[in-house]
């Protein structure tokens, strides 16, 4: 296990596949092995680099407060680290905000992104989402818990699946039986992150190529998310899929592999 000292916490992250570097960020209450469905597609193309989020995984998870400024640092410093100049980002959910915090605060470092089911701000039903998590993830058991959060991500063509329904089963079962779940005053300051996360105004000094993805049936990030994130980052790219949720890359998961890496490997 490979872990880096970076920005006050000990960060755990893997490398995988040769070419030019890649870097993914995962979303909330998420380890970085949630990119696994994509990390084996990309990494024929690129040397992928995944890190468990501070407050999650095998990283630290020290008191809050987080903030996405603070997490993108600590990308910043796992970077410096393994002495990657410049580097492709992907981000999903959380993850896409931290994206965006590291091509602000440390533009030289990014050459492109692919930012997934972003925000820029959240309004007042994406702020009581994230109350809402922090309320009840005390009250659920790990397995009830992520069937909360299935119902947040998967649009209803995945539950109707019976192969995608007992993958759901078979998460919940899994999660009832981590060893090391995420614990409460970590997600909690993870879901504060989110919540605190307010860019919209510097959007437009973004000057990298960018590539918005979201799904039209979201409900966790609703598409007007994504759009207001594609009109204010100049010059950037969008695609939404239909009948697809927070979980769009997972519902569509040839297309979305294949898309984000044609893109990735022209920009």
């Amino acid at each position: 296990m490979a872990y880096i000292l970076t920005n006050g916490i000990k960060m755990y992250y893997e490398v995988h596949g040769e070419g030019p570097p890649l870097l993914l960020i995962m979303g909330i209450t998420a380890p970085g092995a949630v990119w696994e469905k994509h990390l084996n597609y990309w990494k024929s193309f690129f040397k992928c680099i995944v890190a468990d989020n501070r407050g999650v995984g095998n990283s630290d998870k020290p008191p809050g407060p987080y903030s996405t400024e603070q997490m993108a640092e600590d990308y910043h410093g796992l970077l410096e680290a393994l002495q990657v100049s410049k580097v492709r980002v992907v981000g999903v959910s959380m993850g896409s905000t931290i994206a965006m915090q590291l091509c602000l605060r440390h533009p030289d470092e990014v050459s492109s992104m692919v930012l997934m089911c972003p925000w820029a701000r959240c309004d007042r039903m994406a702020r009581s989402i994230f109350e809402h998590m922090i309320a009840i993830k005390g009250k659920l058991t790990p397995a009830e818990f992520a069937r909360y959060i299935q119902l947040l991500i998967f649009h209803k063509s995945s539950w109707d699946h019976d192969d995608v329904y007992q993958e759901m089963i078979d998460g919940r079962l899994a999660a009832q039986e981590d060893e090391s779940p995420q614990p409460f005053h970590a997600l909690e300051a993870q879901a504060i992150a989110c919540m605190e996360h307010d860019v919209l105004s510097q959007l437009p000094n973004i000057f990298q190529t960018c590539l918005i993805l979201g799904g039209k049936a979201d409900i966790f990030t609703p598409e007007w998310m994504a759009r207001e994130v594609a009109a204010a980052i100049p010059g950037s790219d969008l695609h939404l899929y239909d009948h697809s949720g927070h979980a769009f890359h997972w519902e569509n998961l040839d297309d979305f592999n294949r898309r984000v890496k044609d893109w990735l490997l022209h920009h």
